[in-house]
């Protein structure tokens, strides 16, 4: 800081004001400084913001959430563009707004997704309960018919399998919900965990959770679906037991071992009635595995039908791949090869003794024939 000091002279009265109209000036050149100088960083505060606001920052920035609740209200209120006619109308309205928008930010909150400060409005959709669930088969064909069904616009899938209802229970409803997709209005959400249709408390908990689920069984051949499932597991661990001690509690008798899961699976009939007793027959789809690879347009065609969908994904959606023996997807727009499943699908099969597969056939034929009874369809398995 500078000090400034005023020498008295004798020789003049006026050395006191000399003094005073050189502070005054000082003092005022001082002022001015500090007055250009928040006036510059002013502007540059100024540009700056205008600068970021003209290239599109500025719509990235979080709105307040009451400003995003009033946005839901009204969309809300506005039913095809029109008010609600009467107070109770209004009211009403509302009431389901503040829900609408509790739930959403509620499925924000939830997201697995990190927060990037979008609003609520750019989520377009919303995150519901399964209308329907493919339930089963293990080896039947049910990631084959996921992938087929979600090439279909209106049908929005969880790709793995959630488990919810045979390991994840206690997880809660919320957290369920939460792994789903949005979905627009129209659109059906969906899951497959095959392992729900040999699980006991599965039929309970999914009534539970909505009466009206739609459920789809893939099944297939018992024997070709049993050894299809020891391969699977041998490819995980190549020191497994043959199949044969596997199936059979004695080798000599022919009795079977129906502890094995292997085995256990393929007796639908015994399965299906604990689904029957919540859920009606007419809740059900039961899908051809076999059908599914040799006439997927056709099995495609009443899947859509029992989901209420529109026919879209027809016989131009598939080519048959000699080398796997199975269908594929042909070459989506945009893409520069066709799909076909995974390396796990289509796998050759060991080389299982025609007695063994004979033994396990007459063991299944009665189960099947119960089972053709109680779905009213011979899939033609003996």
């Amino acid at each position: 800081m500078w000090h400034v000091s005023c020498v008295v002279s004798p020789c003049s009265g006026l050395r006191l004001m000399g003094c005073s109209k050189w502070r005054a000036a000082f003092n005022f050149g001082h002022l001015r400084v500090q007055s250009k100088l928040s006036v510059f960083f002013t502007m540059i505060l100024l540009f700056t913001y205008l600068f970021y606001c003209l290239n599109g920052y500025c719509d990235s920035l979080p709105r307040p959430v009451y400003d995003q609740q009033s946005h839901f209200e009204n969309k809300i209120l506005l039913n095809d563009g029109h008010e609600a006619s009467s107070p109770q109308q209004q009211q009403l309205g509302a009431h389901n707004a503040s829900q609408v928008v509790r739930e959403q930010l509620s499925d924000l909150s939830n997201s697995d997704a990190p927060s990037n400060n979008i609003s609520i409005a750019n989520n377009f959709g919303s995150k519901k309960f399964p209308q329907a669930i493919i339930i089963g088969v293990k080896k039947g064909g049910t990631r084959a018919l996921l992938e087929f069904l979600r090439i279909h616009p209106d049908v929005r899938a969880v790709g793995s399998e959630p488990h919810f209802f045979d390991r994840f229970y206690e997880k809660g409803l919320d957290w369920y919900r939460n792994l789903m997709p949005r979905t627009l209005e129209g659109q059906i959400t969906m899951e497959k965990t095959p392992s729900y249709f040999i699980t006991k408390e599965a039929p309970r908990r999914v009534f539970s959770m909505s009466r009206h689920t739609k459920l789809i069984v893939v099944v297939r051949d018992p024997v070709t679906r049993a050894v299809s499932d020891y391969t699977q597991t041998l490819s995980k661990s190549p020191g497994l037991p043959s199949f044969q001690s596997l199936a059979f509690r004695n080798a000599t008798t022919g009795l079977i071992d129906t502890s094995w899961s292997a085995v256990r699976i393929g007796i639908y009939a015994k399965h299906l009635e604990n689904w029957l007793r919540f859920f009606p027959l007419s809740r059900l789809l039961f899908v051809s595995g076999e059908r599914l690879v040799t006439d997927p347009a056709g099995e495609m065609g009443r899947v859509q039908d029992f989901l209420g969908l529109k026919r879209v994904v027809t016989d131009k959606h598939f080519y048959f791949n000699q080398t796997k023996g199975f269908p594929c997807l042909k070459k989506p727009e945009g893409s520069s090869r066709p799909r076909c499943l995974g390396k796990s699908k289509g796998r050759p099969h060991p080389q299982i003794s025609s007695e063994v597969l004979h033994r396990l056939r007459d063991f299944y034929r009665p189960f099947n024939l119960k089972f053709y009874q109680m779905t009213g369809h011979n899939f033609g398995w003996d």
